[in-house]
């Protein structure tokens, strides 16, 4: 009797592993009275996050896109900003001198990365097309406007028309660091 419940288990697990899914249904029935009532989970690649039901929306295109919203992690943007300040000086001193261009689109770029990072990204977006207004050949700069914008279409949203971002999220109170 022992061989033939061996042989059962061991044909279930063989037949469990040939399936292929990574879908399991779990059901633990000798769990406590207090957790006796909770569903049956989904377990899927070792993980017990949710997974929500139905398909991912797609974008109706005859929909109007919704107006844009500033959001994200507010950051210190200081040491950007200072260097923003002197790249542009040295610019306004030598306005032909193409490296002191190319570091000031740098800066810009660089704050973009900033922002993108605490996922202010109006903001950065901003930051990424005066790098290109500055240096139209910055190709980082390029592939971020266009990641950026290709975001917001695929949420059926309005980015920012160029101009109009806003400034970077406030980080504390700088009037009170001084």
């Amino acid at each position: 009797m022992k061989n033939i419940a061996k042989l059962i288990v061991f044909i279930s697990s063989v037949a469990f592993a040939a399936c292929g899914t990574n879908a399991v249904r779990v059901s633990d029935n000798t769990a406590p009275s207090s957790n006796a009532k909770l569903p049956e989970q989904s377990v899927i690649a070792h993980s017990n996050e949710p997974t929500g039901p139905g398909p991912v929306p797609s974008v109706d295109p005859s929909k109007p896109k919704t107006k844009w919203t500033q959001s994200g992690t507010p950051i210190d943007t200081t040491k950007f900003d200072e260097a923003i300040k002197a790249s542009e000086a040295a610019v306004k001193k030598a306005p032909k001198n193409g490296d002191a261009k190319k570091a000031l689109a740098k800066a810009y770029f660089d704050r973009g990365m900033a922002l993108t990072d605490a996922r202010q990204y109006p903001s950065a977006l901003g930051d990424y097309r005066k790098a290109l207004e500055i240096d139209p050949e910055m190709a980082e700069a390029k592939q971020w406007v266009d990641q950026i914008m290709g975001i917001y279409a695929s949420m059926n949203r309005e980015a920012p028309k160029a101009g109009e971002e806003p400034p970077p999220l406030p980080f504390g109170d700088k009037e009170k660091d001084k």
